[in-house]
């Protein structure tokens, strides 16, 4: 027997950006349905928080007319919504995406994200985790180094002190992954094969308990020490 498909609610107030996203889940994901869509941030209150078909994942803008999408995220949540709320937009700034997470999003993406990462992070917010673009990730870095403290991270519990936890080549291979740096551009920085370097991501999502790189980039902005531009 198939489990339910994630119900998803997109809110946008572009009626084509919504189309689109609308048709892309239709087409090419037989585990997601669309079972709302809102035009601003009042509205995907109104529907996340009513009805019988509460989404599971609420796909969110952040600029709106009226409500926009961070103030919408708090909306949601101080009404008891139970799902959880990935951004899509355009903006990559520091310090809206850490007003986005406070505010309750989990997950973060860009526009301009392919297709197959907007449906990956749907599944992935919808199993728990915090599926943020990596250049998100990398923006956050300086920021945290920056400040006495560093925002609250959506994910992942630290498990012990990093030198203990991690070896130190996985430290260097996590590293680059929190600056942006793709699986291949890695292990050419790093002298390894690409296999070798998915195993050692493989290691550090488990000794650090979480499920995806970009979760991970944001364990390391709390737990690794900035490292020098290489």
């Amino acid at each position: 027997m198939s489990s339910a498909p994630i119900r998803v609610l997109l809110v946008d107030d572009h009626p084509l950006v919504r189309a689109g996203l609308a048709g892309l889940i239709a087409s090419t994901a037989d585990d997601i349905e669309v079972v709302g869509q809102a035009q601003d941030g009042a509205e995907a209150v109104r529907l996340g928080t009513t009805g019988d078909r509460e989404p599971d994942v609420v796909l969110m803008d952040l600029s709106m007319p009226g409500t926009g999408g961070v103030e919408a995220t708090r909306q949601l949540f101080a009404a008891g919504f139970g799902g959880a709320v990935v951004v899509l937009t355009s903006f990559s700034e520091a310090a809206q995406v850490t007003e986005a997470l406070s505010a309750g999003a989990v997950g973060y993406l860009l526009k301009d994200s392919e297709p197959d990462a907007v449906l990956g992070a749907i599944r992935s917010a919808a199993a728990g985790h915090a599926p943020l673009d990596p250049r998100v990730a990398r923006a956050l870095l300086p920021g945290a180094s920056d400040h006495g403290s560093a925002p609250a991270s959506p994910v992942g519990h630290a498990r012990g002190d990093a030198a203990a936890v991690l070896s130190g080549r996985e430290r260097e291979v996590l590293d680059l992954v929190a600056q942006g740096l793709a699986n291949k551009q890695v292990a050419r920085r790093l002298g390894i094969t690409e296999r070798t370097v998915k195993v050692h991501l493989t290691n550090v999502y488990r000794r650090i308990g979480v499920g995806d790189r970009t979760s991970a980039a944001l364990w390391a902005r709390d737990h690794l020490p900035r490292q020098p531009d290489r």
